[in-house]
């Protein structure tokens, strides 16, 4: 049977490997910890107090408030931490968040956009009027710069920090550097909606939304989910390991962030806005 590490989050596991040239042996394997979280908001509302499911979610324990906090203020249900009066995980796989707000036409949009991204015929040009409803403006053309030089260091700089992934070969990071090369934060979970949200729930958690001169390297490719937490947090320039899909890439470009993919071994490609780089 799998045994749990509570601490670092991963399960050990026995496995059988098998190769080619008929060698057979068992050893122990670390694979990462994948489990439930619901996420809850508690409010009042016409005088009473109520309790309404928001969310449920598979990912890597640790850091939970960070992410039902980046959640939250990624689906624009927050903009300010004094707007929490509570936030606890005091029940396994479960965060409440205590509103002092009421929030019932706020859930009712969420769910109707949750149904929205979820189906196969979304439109690209439905999804960028979403974001304009939430508020989200253009970022400022050309501003801020960053060097070359310096998108080229990142990914070494990524995996050195990436402490779960090098145990378990399993997890997708999410890390916010300067632009001058250093790295402020990171966070990884077997889902990579869940690390951006970890990170930018971090933040927001220490009223500490001032991301506008950084850049935000993920692990694997870049989907449009991840664009709309980028730009909601301000959040100029997007690097990549992987590529990106063309609604990021429509997304990316409608509202002037800066995408990169395919950062690794020395080279990128440039998809959008290239006037914040400079050689």
């Amino acid at each position: 049977m799998p045994e749990q590490n509570t601490r670092d989050y991963t399960f050990h596991a026995e496995v059988l490997f098998i190769s080619s040239d008929g060698r057979k042996r068992f050893f122990r394997d670390d694979l990462a910890l994948e489990e439930p979280l619901e996420i809850k908001v508690g409010f009042s509302r016409n005088g009473q107090f109520v309790t309404s499911p928001l969310s449920l979610t598979m990912r890597t324990p640790g850091e939970d408030l960070e992410l039902a906090a980046g959640f939250l203020y990624s689906e624009r249900l927050l903009e300010d931490k004094c707007q929490i009066v509570t936030i606890n995980d005091s029940a396994p796989n479960v965060v409440e968040i205590i509103l002092n707000f009421d929030v019932s036409s706020e859930l009712r949009a969420t769910k109707r956009n949750f149904f929205m991204h979820s189906g196969c015929g979304i439109c690209g040009k439905n999804s960028i009027r979403f974001l304009k409803d939430m508020g989200i403006g253009k970022l400022e053309h050309g501003f801020p710069k960053v060097p070359v030089e310096v998108i080229y260091t990142l990914p070494e700089r990524l995996m050195q920090a990436q402490s779960l992934f090098s145990k378990t070969g399993g997890l997708h990071a999410a890390a916010l550097f300067s632009l001058n090369g250093e790295l402020l934060r990171i966070r990884e979970d077997v889902g990579r909606h869940n690390a951006v949200d970890k990170l930018i729930g971090s933040y927001f958690l220490e009223s500490n939304l001032l991301l506008g001169e950084s850049i935000l390297f993920l692990s694997g490719r870049t989907s449009f989910e991840l664009v709309q937490k980028a730009l909601r947090a301000c959040i100029p320039i997007v690097c990549s390991v992987g590529a990106p899909s063309s609604l990021a890439f429509q997304t990316a470009e409608e509202f002037g962030l800066t995408l990169l993919g395919f950062v690794r071994e020395g080279h990128f490609n440039v998809y959008t806005d290239f006037g914040r780089l400079v050689e």
